[in-house]
């Protein structure tokens, strides 16, 4: 299983490194955005609103998901996060950023969002690769966060507050709350989804009018 991952790792590097080589004038020209928060606090609604303007979408957790069925696993919290967890700690804490890169080169769009980042690690690889990288921080309380994910159900969703919590403290450990530290831009997203959206469009243009000078 170790070699397994070895090998794995190293095709991933090198992939990534062949995208960067033939993409890199376009990628000079992308202009790219990393959206983090903690589970629920409405970074789909920046998606959403990121979308409406014109934006093309990677969601690195999507990575996770597909490498959870690759390994003919059931999707749900504690197989998922059992994945993400190997996936860095047998690659590196940048590996789902390395995969992401090639996603975000092939997207037509020069302006891409890059859902779900969750450390420096995977900042610093974004912002190696995109001279144009730019990142926003979705701030929410615990119980808006919790009632949204409970609402929303999704595979890696918790249905309950233990497994809430548990699912924080694991994404705090893989370095979200430094992620979350080094945004630029910050969106409350409490109460008004038609809110939060406005303000989402308002920085995602001012992102636009910076690298566009």
């Amino acid at each position: 299983m170790e070699k397994y991952f070895i090998i794995k790792c190293f095709l991933i590097l090198d992939v990534a490194i062949v995208r960067v080589k033939k993409g890199c004038n376009m990628t000079a020209e992308k202009i790219v955005v990393g959206l983090t928060g903690m589970p629920g606090s409405g970074k789909s609604l920046v998606v959403a609103a990121a979308r409406l303007i014109g934006y093309d979408v990677v969601v690195m957790g999507d990575i996770v998901r597909e490498e959870t069925k690759n390994r003919g696993l059931e999707l749900n919290p504690k197989n998922i996060g059992k994945v993400m967890l190997e996936l860095r700690e047998n690659c590196g804490a940048s590996v789902i950023a390395d995969k992401c890169i090639a996603k975000v080169e092939r997207k037509r769009s020069a302006k891409v969002i890059i859902d779900g980042i969750r450390s420096p690690s995977e900042v610093e690889a974004f912002k190696k690769h995109f001279p144009k990288f730019s990142i926003i921080a979705v701030h929410s309380s615990s119980e808006a966060r919790f009632n949204r994910l409970y609402r929303r159900r999704r595979s890696d969703d918790p249905d309950g507050w233990e497994l809430f919590h548990n699912r924080d403290m694991r994404e705090l450990r893989v370095g979200l709350g430094n992620a979350l530290a080094l945004a630029e831009y910050m969106i409350i997203n409490e109460n008004s989804r038609n809110r939060a959206k406005a303000k989402a469009k308002r920085v995602l243009r001012r992102i636009e009018q910076k690298w566009k000078r």
